[in-house]
C-alpha cells in the first residue's frame, strides 16, 4: 500500500515540476538552506531536481504547455515548493508513515471512507512501531503508558477540531454538546448540572423504564421466532439488539419508546440517517474546515439541505417542546422521571446559567451516542461469545450455579453482578470491539510533549502537535494484554487458578489504566453506566431465556468502522430454554 501511495506521490511531485525558465534553480537555491544538515532528503529532493534527467524524461509536451496559465504554472510550482519545504521542516519527519499521509490529510480522509480504517492502522503499526505518523500534523500512537498524562482529570491536552462537526447549527449559531465541546471550563460546567444521574446510582433509578424495553424484546422475539411457525428461523439477532437500544434510549429520555422493537424495522428512517450523521462526522472531522461549507452553512441551512446534527437538533427541539405544552402527558408519568424532567430541573435549579439550547444539547448526547454504542457491545458480546468455544457454555453454567432462573428475567442489576464471567464477558467486548475504534484526538498543550522516536531515544512535539490514541489498537497492545491481544478470552479479567490476589490486583490495574473503551479521564463517557447496565441485563436475560446458535458459525461477521464499528451478520437460530 505505501509503496502505490509512494509512486503517487512522485507522479504528483512530477506534476508539479516545471522544466522551464530557470525553475530548477529556483527550486534548489529555496530549499538549499534546509537541505545541508539532511543529507539523504538531499539525494531524494537531486533525484526530482537532476537536470538532465528532467531533459530527457521530465518536460512537459508542448501542447499541454503553451496551454498552462502563467498562473497556473506559478500557483503549482509554490504549491510544490510549499509542500517539500513542509515536509523538510516539519518535527514530525522523523516519524514513519504512508508517504501522502506526510502530506495531506485526504489520505486518512480516503482511508476512514472505506470503513476498515482500525484494521489499516494496526497493520501499520506492526510495520513501523508504535508511532505511525497518519497526517502532516497528526500522529497515532500506541503507548498505554501515555493516556494517564494525555486523558487527565485536568483536561489541558485539548480536544481537536475534529470533534466539532458533532455540533449543531441553529438558528444561526453553533450549539455545542458535551461531546464537541472542546473548552474544558465550559465543559465541566455543562457536565456538573446532570453527572449524578448517569452515575452508578441514578442509572439504576432508571432500571425500572429498561425492564420494560427488555420485556418486550422478548415478547418481540417469541412472536416472530421463536412461534411453533417460526422455529428454526435464521434472523439477524443485532438488527433487533440495536432496535431495543434505540427504545431504551426513548424511554429514558423521553419516557416513550422510539416504536423500533413494536415495528421491526427502521420505519422512519432514523436509524439509516444516524448511520449516515456517523459517516458525516468521522471523515469531514479529517478536514474540519468542509464542515463550514457544509453542515454550518448558512445557504445549506437557508433552503434546507442540512440534515446531520442540525437535523437531530430539530428532533430534540419538538421533544422539549412537547414536555413544556403537555404534548406527551399520554407517556409520560413524573412519578416514574426520566432525562428530560432531570434536564428541566437543573434549568429550574439555575434559570440563569442554563438555558434550552442547553437543554437540547444534553438531549443530543442521549440521542446521538446513547444507542449504538451500547448495540455494538451486546452485539459483541453475543457473537464472540456463541463463536469462541466454551465461552457461552461456560456462562449459563456460571448463571446457573449463582442460582439464576429465567423466571426472574430481566435480571437486576444487582443480580447480574454477581456473576464474575458475565462481567469478564462484556469487559472483553469492550476491548475486543470498543464501541470507538477510530482515534480520540488530542494536542499537545503548551510546553510540547517528548515521544520515543525511531531515530533517537525521544524527540520534543511542540504544542499543537496532534496525538491520536485509537482504542482499538489501544485494546490490542501485546505488552498489556499478552501474547493473545487478538484473541477473544473474557478470563483475563478473572483471577487465574493459582495467582495471587496481589498478582491479579496488579495485572488488572494495569488493565484498566490501558482500558479506553468509554474513553478517559475528564472526557470519560457520561453515559457509561447506563450502557453496562444494559449490557449485564440484556446479555444475561438472553442466555437464562434461551437457546441460541449462529446460523453460520463459519462466517465473519461484516465490520465498517464509521466512528463508530457498525455489525452485519449476527445471524442466529433461537428457541425457548426449557424453564
Amino acid at each position: 500500500m505505501e509503496e502505490r501511495e509512494g509512486r503517487a506521490a512522485l507522479a504528483l511531485a512530477h506534476g508539479f515540476y516545471i522544466n522551464s525558465l530557470g525553475c530548477q534553480w529556483v527550486v534548489c537555491s529555496r530549499l538549499l538552506p534546509h537541505l545541508s544538515s539532511r543529507s539523504r532528503d538531499l539525494q531524494s529532493v537531486a533525484k526530482l531536481t537532476n537536470t538532465n534527467k528532467m531533459n530527457s524524461d521530465m518536460t512537459i509536451p508542448r501542447p499541454i504547455a503553451s496551454g498552462l496559465s502563467p498562473y497556473l504554472v506559478g500557483a503549482l510550482l509554490a504549491l510544490f515548493i510549499y509542500l517539500v519545504g513542509y515536509y523538510l521542516n516539519s518535527p514530525l519527519r522523523q516519524y514513519p508513515g504512508p508517504i501522502l499521509a506526510k502530506f495531506t490529510n485526504l489520505w486518512r480522509l480516503y482511508h476512514i471512507t472505506r470503513g476498515n480504517f482500525h484494521q489499516d492502522v494496526i497493520r501499520l503499526h506492526k510495520k513501523y512501531g508504535p508511532v505511525v505518523r497518519i497526517g502532516p500534523n497528526v500522529l497515532d500512537v500506541d503507548d498505554p503508558a501515555l493516556l494517564k498524562t494525555v486523558f487527565n482529570i485536568k483536561g489541558d491536552w485539548k480536544k481537536t477540531e475534529y470533534y466539532r462537526s458533532s455540533s449543531a447549527f441553529v438558528g444561526g449559531r453553533i450549539v455545542h454538546n458535551l461531546f464537541s465541546q472542546d473548552d474544558k471550563d465550559k465543559h465541566a460546567a455543562e457536565k456538573k448540572p446532570v453527572a449524578k444521574y448517569y452515575s452508578p446510582t441514578g442509572v439504576v433509578l432508571l432500571e425500572p423504564l429498561v425492564d420494560k424495553v427488555i420485556r418486550q424484546l422478548c415478547d418481540e422475539l417469541d412472536k416472530r421466532f421463536i412461534t411453533k411457525a417460526a422455529t428454526g428461523k435464521t434472523f439477524d439477532l443485532g438488527n433487533w439488539i440495536l432496535y431495543y437500544a434505540w427504545d431504551v434510549v426513548g424511554t429514558v429520555t423521553f419516557s416513550q419508546p422510539m416504536g423500533y422493537l413494536s415495528a421491526g424495522i427502521d420505519f422512519d428512517g432514523t436509524l439509516h440517517a444516524a448511520e449516515k450523521l456517523l459517516d458525516y462526522f468521522s471523515w469531514v472531522g479529517c478536514i474540519p474546515f468542509l464542515d463550514h461549507l457544509l453542515e454550518k452553512n448558512r445557504i445549506v441551512q437557508l433552503f434546507g439541505l442540512s440534515g446531520g446534527f442540525s437535523g437531530l437538533a430539530s428532533t430534540c427541539v419538538s421533544r422539549l417542546v412537547a414536555r413544556y405544552q403537555g404534548a406527551d402527558a399520554a407517556h409520560h408519568q413524573p412519578t416514574q422521571p426520566d432525562y428530560l424532567d432531570r434536564f428541566i430541573e437543573a434549568k429550574a435549579a439555575d434559570p440563569d446559567g442554563i438555558s434550552d439550547n442547553q437543554i437540547v444539547s444534553w438531549i443530543m448526547i442521549n440521542m446521538g451516542a446513547g444507542a449504538d454504542t451500547t448495540a455494538i457491545t451486546i452485539r459483541s458480546a453475543l457473537y464472540y461469545s456463541l463463536r469462541t468455544p466454551g465461552v457461552w457454555a461456560r456462562l449459563r453454567n456460571d448463571l446457573a450455579t449463582a442460582g439464576l432462573t429465567a423466571a426472574e428475567c430481566p435480571l437486576s442489576l444487582r443480580q447480574a453482578r454477581t456473576v464474575p464471567y458475565l462481567e469478564g464477558i462484556i469487559r472483553e467486548a469492550l476491548r475486543y470491539l470498543p464501541g470507538v475504534s477510530l482515534g480520540l484526538e488530542r494536542y499537545v498543550p503548551a510546553g510540547g510533549q517528548r515521544l520515543a522516536s525511531p531515530s533517537s531515544a525521544s524527540s520534543h512535539l511542540p504544542a499543537g502537535t496532534v496525538l491520536a490514541f485509537n482504542p482499538f489498537i489501544i485494546c490490542r497492545n501485546r505488552d498489556v494484554w499478552g501474547d493473545d491481544a487478538d484473541d477473544f478470552r473474557p478470563g483475563r479479567w478473572l483471577r487465574a487458578d493459582g495467582e495471587s490476589e496481589q498478582t491479579f490486583a496488579r495485572r488488572l490495574r494495569v488493565m484498566n489504566d490501558a482500558d479506553l473503551s468509554f474513553g478517559a479521564g475528564s472526557r470519560t463517557c457520561i453515559g457509561k453506566h447506563l450502557g453496562l447496565m444494559q449490557a449485564y441485563k440484556v446479555v444475561a436475560t438472553l442466555a437464562l431465556c434461551y437457546d441460541i446458535e449462529l446460523a453460520h458459525p463459519e462466517r465473519e461477521w461484516t465490520i465498517i468502522n464509521s466512528w463508530f464499528p457498525r455489525q452485519k451478520g449476527l445471524d442466529v437460530r433461537m428457541v425457548r430454554r426449557a424453564t
